[in-house]
């Protein structure tokens, strides 16, 4: 047997050799650059740049410099990785599918995990407005935001932090972890009858599964694509939006109905649903050659990088209030019927899916910087022309506007986050940390617009959301500047 191996490895070698030669060189230095800014995106991965895998490390893991046993994970893996449930990390840029039907099959697993974490995230508007009138009635509007706001912040942190996780191959894990909790936060909410069983359902529970699939519906891509990840990217983000608006509508339709427990058992059968598709189809391909640290402090010594991260914890902290307070804002003043009302919410999130995939594409052009900088301070001047909304088809037209400028600010930070890194060792360390930051705001931003809520009015929620948002991009403009130079035309 042993000589078999010998005859096998003999006549594999010249194969090797040109592979070494060719396909090696094959993958350019344009490649090369997209995969290491993506594999990181969001918080993912730790992007690297590993030797050559000699012949022996090759036998070790069953796959070969030509491909034929497919990228390590894929066919073979070693005893050791075997037993452990764990990938063999394998290093080959020229053996990325870019393409498939297996790597379309993980997009439509992300495009299921973004469903049921950021979308869940962008459905709280229509529970705040229920529960100011319904089963936490007696509670302020402060109060109830908190709930959202621990849920999204989690999703934020969690994500932020489960990075050397995936790095570490328990990738299956992060998503059976997530995958329950979200389902069981939903039906624990179902039971909830106090304010703190719905904060533990709904803004802990549901948080932290969220939190758990944030980085596998992200990290996974870059494996599979290469030329073709900010098509993939694009795709699987558009989930979130799509979760924003189906959700919504579900419990507004249902709750009438069949009441709320049964309104959010059916969310939440949504949720397993589709939650098991993506663990079906989704599959890892390759690990990273070495997991990453957790913290840079050295980064904030970067004044460009320092001034992003800053304006991007004010933004976060004003940007979440009109997809919390809007619905409540048109019926309140009689702007919309309660009908149309609890559609607001939709309409905010049916415009952020092309708001998240638009900018992008121009920022490949003009730089992520350059976009980020005014679709920011658009959305803080469009949070501001709130205050004299008075018609129906005037806040149609704010909630569309808002959601598509909007949605740009949640997508493009994880590239502007690659820009800033020098050295992209450390690319997710960076991101994790700064969006680490970045979550704080997001916690505090919506209870501070309850507190305004009751002391002054809609008016004010919106000065302070608008005011931040504007601060936040005036900050982003600065770490622009400081980057690259005052020159407009300057892609950074």
């Amino acid at each position: 047997m042993h000589q078999n191996h010998t005859r096998h490895t003999d006549s594999t070698r010249a194969t090797n050799e040109e592979y070494d030669d060719s396909s090696v060189s094959s993958a350019t230095d344009a490649e090369k650059e997209i995969i290491a800014a993506n594999a990181l995106n969001e918080g993912a991965t730790q992007p690297y740049e590993e030797p050559p895998i000699t012949e022996a490390q090759q036998q070790e893991q069953g796959q070969y410099a030509d491909g034929r046993d497919g990228a390590g994970l894929e066919k073979q893996v070693t005893r050791r990785s075997i037993r452990s449930g764990k990938a063999v990390s394998v290093n080959n840029i020229a053996a990325i599918p870019n393409g498939g039907t297996t790597a379309w099959l993980q997009v439509l697993g992300a495009f299921f995990l973004f469903f049921n974490s950021w979308g869940i995230i962008n459905t709280f508007g229509a529970y705040q407005t229920y529960y100011q009138s319904g089963i936490l009635s007696s509670s302020s509007p402060s109060d109830i935001s908190w709930i959202g706001s621990v849920q999204a912040f989690l999703l934020m942190l969690i994500g932020a932090l489960t990075g050397p996780i995936y790095d570490a191959g328990y990738f299956r894990a992060l998503l059976s972890v997530g995958s329950f909790a979200v389902v069981f936060g939903f039906m624990m909410l179902s039971l909830a009858r106090t304010y703190w069983q719905v904060i533990l359902a709904q803004g802990i529970c549901v948080g932290l599964g969220a939190g758990c699939l944030f980085v596998p519906s992200v990290a996974i891509l870059s494996t599979y694509f290469s030329t073709k990840i900010a098509t993939a990217m694009g795709v699987a983000a558009a989930g979130s939006s799509l979760g924003g608006v189906i959700y919504p509508i579900v419990f507004y339709r249902l709750e009438p109905r069949i009441g709320f427990p049964w309104a959010t058992r059916v969310i939440g059968f949504i949720a397993f649903a589709t939650l098991i598709v993506a663990n079906s189809v989704m599959k890892v391909r390759v690990l990273p050659a070495a997991r990453r640290a957790v913290f840079d402090l050295k980064a904030f010594t970067e004044l460009p990088y320092l001034f992003f991260v800053l304006g991007g914890f004010l933004t976060f902290m004003g940007l979440y209030a009109p997809f919390f307070y809007i619905e409540s804002y048109g019926i309140t003043y009689n702007i919309t019927s309660e009908s149309l009302g609890f559609y607001t919410l939709s309409i905010i999130n049916s415009a952020s899916v092309f708001g998240r995939i638009v900018p992008n594409l121009i920022a490949d052009r003009t730089g992520p910087m350059n976009m980020i900088v005014p679709c920011c301070i658009i959305s803080g001047v469009i949070a501001l022309c709130l205050i004299p909304v008075r018609s129906e088809a005037g806040l149609i037209v704010e909630c569309l506007l808002y959601g598509f400028f909007s949605g740009a600010l949640v997508s493009l930070p994880p590239t502007v986050f690659v820009s800033l890194s020098p050295n992209r060792g450390l690319i997710g360390t960076r991101m994790g940390q700064g969006f680490s930051i970045i979550s704080i705001g997001l916690l505090l931003g919506t209870p501070i617009c309850g507190w305004i809520l009751d002391g002054s009015g809609f008016t004010y929620v919106w000065v302070f959301a608008g005011v931040l948002v504007l601060g936040g991009g005036s900050l982003m403009a600065l770490s622009r500047v400081l980057k690259a130079g005052p020159k407009l035309v300057q892609r950074v």
